[in-house]
């Protein structure tokens, strides 16, 4: 299996502050890694010493098979920032045109990419409008579209889908998944986790700079499934039932969501309610989300989260 990314140890130390530290990922080529995490964690930290914009305290990496910084290497990747401005007096397709001419691409390859890349964003029918007039949505598939001027193999997303409305994200998403299909490796981070969950292959959490969880998305859901109840009657003993069997992750109006290791262990937790003086009117089941898994994960580095 070839590596689109790799890294040992990386670490980041600004003055008396951590940036991120040993980072170790491997990602591998054709798919799209979720790296995960609240702000301020050191997602944008560990992308920037990626693509080249912060040299690291320590540690390695290699991006496409080659040590990080090599030019070989940074030919073949494209960036999004996180937060990006574009000269809004220019049009999309000027725009497009002025980072070609900065990448160096010839006259044909931009004839040619140009249009392609405006295509797959979705943004052909608005490249001879001006930049200031399009939406939020738009600017950040134009930022997407200058990403792939060069036909990268390795895409870092930074937050793509940050403060657009549900179908602006849906939009990214689409893309996205567009990109997988033609063997693009994308990095993608972000902090809206029930989003990255629908296009994600593997994931890694991030809290506090460190790593505390890392995986395919399969093998992270596979460990528990997810039970709502419906019931009345709730009372401490029969809560306490329902602890002895399954790990209680929220509760509400006549509502109990608990986490049970299979599905095998769904038939005791309803004994358990039953058990316990509750009258039970609905039992679902479903896997346990990545951000329910994430917020599990925060309670367990630190109980008042």
């Amino acid at each position: 299996m070839n590596l689109a990314v790799e890294t040992d140890e990386l670490t980041k130390i600004y003055g008396d502050k951590v940036g991120c530290e040993r980072i170790c990922l491997s990602v591998p080529e054709g798919q799209i890694f979720g790296f995960l995490g609240p702000n301020g964690a050191g997602k944008s930290t560990l992308v920037k010493m990626l693509v080249g914009l912060v040299r690291p305290t320590s540690g390695s990496a290699r991006l496409l098979g080659k040590p990080l910084g090599s030019l070989e290497a940074r030919k073949k990747i494209g960036f999004l920032p996180e937060n990006f401005s574009y000269h809004e007096w220019m049009t999309g397709r000027q725009l497009l045109e002025f980072h070609a001419a900065l990448y160096g691409m010839s006259r044909e390859s931009r004839k040619r990419r140009i249009p392609l890349v405006m295509d797959l964003a979705g943004m052909s029918a608005a490249a001879g409008r001006k930049v200031r007039t399009y939406s939020k949505g738009m600017k950040q598939r134009l930022g997407i579209a200058v990403s792939m001027l060069s036909d990268p193999d390795l895409l870092f997303l930074d937050e793509p889908t940050s403060a657009l409305d549900p179908l602006g994200r849906r939009e990214v998403r689409e893309i996205l998944l567009q990109l997988k299909e033609r063997g693009k490796t994308i990095f993608l981070n972000s902090h809206l986790l029930s989003e990255v969950e629908m296009i994600c292959d593997q994931v890694a959490f991030i809290k506090g700079g460190r790593i505390i969880a890392q995986g395919s998305t399969v093998e992270m859901q596979a460990g528990s499934v997810v039970v709502e109840l419906q019931v009345e009657n709730v009372s401490d003993a029969l809560m306490e039932e329902i602890k002895g069997i399954s790990k209680i992750i929220g509760t509400g109006r006549n509502t109990v969501r608990a986490a049970v290791g299979s599905r095998e262990e769904i038939p005791r937790l309803a004994e358990a309610v039953v058990r316990g003086g509750g009258r039970l009117y609905r039992l679902a089941h479903e896997k346990l989300s990545l951000e329910e898994i994430f917020v599990s994960l925060l309670r367990e580095e630190d109980p008042d989260c």
